[in-house]
């Protein structure tokens, strides 16, 4: 298990690293390969994607796997690469907060996501009070454990495409600043969104904003003139690197 101190002190980097208009990029990793790649290309931090791990142990998305599936992931990723590592922890896995962040303290990691979609219940999405209230209970939990693990709150708004268009980006932003009051360190509007929104949206945000990139399309530069603070891949680096490995394959099927 790695040391309170060190793990303060990953945190407190983690969260350093998060600056407005100089967005820091965590490649979005699955497995100690895809971790090694990443630094060694030179990245400061990663995030462990739970559709892409889903992906590599043979589960389904959406909670899919359980926690220890995820957690066992984990620390082998920590055990090969020496950077900060947040971990997308879906949405909660009907865990309590307190065992969602014992149980990432113990594999090393110093960062989380968590979404408002709630797959052990069929899918539902959280009310904003409800989601508020579980990102309070994570930064109770981790500041009883005595370490700033960096709370990034998602909400799934435009990946659900929930409600009416016109007033969705007003209903996320009102999501989004409640996790804000309740503790979190970064917010997460996931989905790709026109630029007029993502300036909107690290505009009216109160934190640094996560925007979601496909590595082998989207311009890295565009982001830090919009006011984003984190970028990452989601399940796209994966899924990029399977196209081209099934280009490869083909060569010889």
């Amino acid at each position: 298990m790695v040391e309170k101190d060190a793990l303060k002190d990953r945190a407190e980097a983690l969260l350093a690293l998060h600056q407005p208009g100089n967005p820091v990029v965590l490649p979005t990793v699955w497995d100690a390969w895809s971790a090694h790649l990443a630094v060694d290309a030179g990245f400061a931090a990663l995030t462990v994607g739970s559709h892409p791990v889903a992906d590599s142990v043979g589960k389904a998305d959406n909670e899919g796997m359980t926690f220890d599936d995820l957690l066992t992931r984990v620390a082998q990723i920590t055990a090969a690469v020496d950077v900060p590592l947040s971990v997308d922890i879906e949405s909660g896995y009907a865990e309590a907060p307190e065992r969602l962040i014992e149980g990432l303290l113990s594999v090393g990691a110093v960062g989380l996501n968590i979404e408002d979609t709630v797959h052990s219940e069929g899918g539902r999405l959280r009310s904003a009070e409800e989601h508020a209230e579980l990102v309070r209970g994570l930064r109770s939990a981790a500041d009883d454990a005595g370490v700033h693990v960096v709370v990034n709150a998602r909400t799934d708004l435009f990946l659900r495409q929930d409600g009416d268009e016109a007033d969705r980006v007003d209903r996320a932003i009102a999501r989004l600043r409640l996790a804000a009051e309740a503790g979190a360190d970064v917010l997460y509007p996931v989905g790709v969104h026109p630029p007029e929104v993502m300036q909107r949206l690290t505009s009216e945000l109160p934190l640094p904003v996560n925007a979601i990139a496909r590595p082998d399309q989207s311009d890295p530069a565009s982001y830090g003139p919009l006011g984003v603070a984190r970028i990452s891949f989601g399940p796209f680096w994966q899924a990029a690197l399977a196209e081209r490995s099934k280009e490869l394959l083909a060569r010889w099927s």
